[in-house]
């Protein structure tokens, strides 16, 4: 289907997410939000994708919400407990945007060049592995409009970054470029402009692609699964899930690609 500020590429095993209203650099609007988890639920369900790439068409990838959009969410009602609620309703609407990349069963890969502010760190944080361009800048930016990030970053920051990284950067809504980013863990590596950082993004999607997309989908539930057990819990949730998924066709063929002396050809089942 067609999307108005979306645009989906697909390509062999690899899809790309681009954001893509690049005269505003890529500022959520309103049917950003709303479309983001109809395209998500588009990839989700075609076998044929076995990775997802997210980068923004323009300047930048993402500036954060729309200030237009952003003023419209003063709520009307009967009461002020019936606004209330309205917003409460929204704001979990917006963070379910987000929560569509960490909820997908396939990994997600954030290309971020340019600004990645407000909600586009809010985006990323959302997304498993995370990449960037040296003309990259990074902001927890609802500090600066007086706002308490309220969509994903400050739940999901400390177990990229840590408590501190994420308190320094939370409490100032300072700017940091790619290469702190890349100090303190917000981004595993640096290209020097957006085509390379393209083509590594596409490169590390394709060695993932490579693998058993049953396997790899099975390793993102694990990891999610980690929050919030125990060492011994998790173990036991692991040997639950191979118990179960273990003896798949796709084992046979690495197997016999291994005996064959060959590449194997994954299939998922």
């Amino acid at each position: 289907m067609g999307y108005q500020h979306l645009e989906l590429e697909k390509d062999g095993h690899i899809a790309t997410l681009w954001l893509n209203r690049p005269e505003k650099h890529n500022a959520m609007s309103e049917d950003m939000w709303v479309d983001i988890p109809t395209a998500m639920a588009e990839l989700d369900v075609d076998d044929l994708v076995r990775v997802i790439v997210v980068a923004g068409r323009g300047p930048a990838f993402c500036v954060g919400i729309d200030i237009n959009m952003l003023a419209s969410l003063q709520p009307t009602g009967d009461s002020q407990a019936d606004s209330n609620k309205k917003l409460y309703d929204t704001i979990r609407r917006l963070q379910e945007t987000n929560s569509v990349f960490a909820k997908s069963p396939k990994p997600v890969i954030a290309a971020v060049h340019g600004s990645c502010l407000g909600e586009g760190i809010n985006l990323i944080s959302a997304c498993d592995i995370r990449l960037a361009s040296s003309d990259a800048v990074f902001s927890i930016r609802e500090t600066r409009l007086g706002i308490v990030a309220d969509v994903g970053a400050l739940q999901r920051l400390p177990g990229i970054i840590g408590s501190g990284h994420l308190a320094e950067l939370a409490f100032t809504g300072k700017d940091v470029d790619a290469a702190r980013a890349r100090d303190i863990g917000l981004v595993n590596d640096v290209y020097p402009d957006q085509p390379s950082l393209m083509k590594a993004a596409y490169e590390l999607a394709g060695e993932i692609a490579d693998n058993s997309p049953l396997t790899v989908s099975g390793v993102k539930r694990i990891l999610a699964a980690n929050d919030g057990r125990t060492v011994d819990e998790a173990l036991d949730y692991v040997a639950q899930w191979n118990s179960s998924f273990l003896m798949s066709n796709d084992l046979i063929e690495a197997i016999s690609a291994f005996i064959e002396k060959r590449e194997p050809d994954f299939k998922g089942n």
